[in-house]
């Protein structure tokens, strides 16, 4: 099945709230566990996560790893709204720091990152060679580098069975959306192809269910 893009901002407000209000604890707390399993050491300093959403990720991070820092960027606006409202009720506002800015045009204080995350930004790419230009451009040989995201099944039919096995209680807006970034997926031999060509072939791709990847590792 080819490849069907997507826009690459949830910017409408309906969409941005079924989105966050939408129950992603087992997957989100998986990408959490599956970090912590590779890279064992706590990263006590500087991350940055590409593509924050509404910030679920971002805080079961901070809360998983509470002597870090994070810059936490989103190109949403309305996205970056509920993450504000997140953050705050959660008591991080001094730990994470959200960016209105979208890729590849982002400015950080910081030169260089100890951590580099991202989830689910890499499908809403129409350029995904942007995503790897900035992480090698902010990364160092020691930077944890930590990509999650959906893959492309083999057909639509496919992509329609997985919305009804993981989002069959969930608004009609939020499945349309599953399945449309199910579509808007790369594969992991289209993804091979990215970091190849981006000199990052040193990351690895793990399959871990599914319907999801890992790209990670070293520069």
């Amino acid at each position: 099945m080819d490849r069907v893009p997507e826009p690459e901002l949830m910017n409408d407000p309906e969409q941005v709230h079924a989105y966050s209000s939408a129950d992603f604890e087992v997957a989100h707390q998986s990408i959490i566990e599956n970090f912590s399993q590779i890279f064992p050491d706590d990263p006590s300093q500087n991350v940055l996560d590409l593509g924050c959403g509404s910030g679920d990720v971002t805080v079961r991070f901070a809360h998983q790893f509470p002597n870090c820092k994070i810059d936490a960027v989103d190109g949403a606006e309305e996205m970056l709204k509920q993450a504000t409202l997140l953050i705050e009720q959660e008591s991080l506002s001094e730990r994470i720091t959200l960016h209105h800015q979208q890729l590849p045009n982002c400015t950080f204080e910081n030169e260089s990152f100890d951590v580099i995350i991202s989830n689910s930004l890499l499908h809403h790419l129409h350029e995904p060679q942007h995503l790897w230009s900035i992480i090698k451009q902010l990364a160092t040989n020691e930077t944890k580098i930590y990509v999650c995201d959906l893959f492309r099944p083999d057909t639509a039919q496919e992509a329609s069975e997985l919305v009804d096995q993981y989002a069959n209680k969930e608004p009609e807006i939020l499945r349309k959306d599953f399945y449309n970034s199910l579509l808007a997926a790369f594969t992991p031999d289209e993804v091979r192809t990215q970091i190849d060509n981006a000199k990052l072939d040193s990351l690895n791709i793990d399959v871990v269910s599914d319907r999801h990847m890992l790209i990670y590792g070293y520069l």
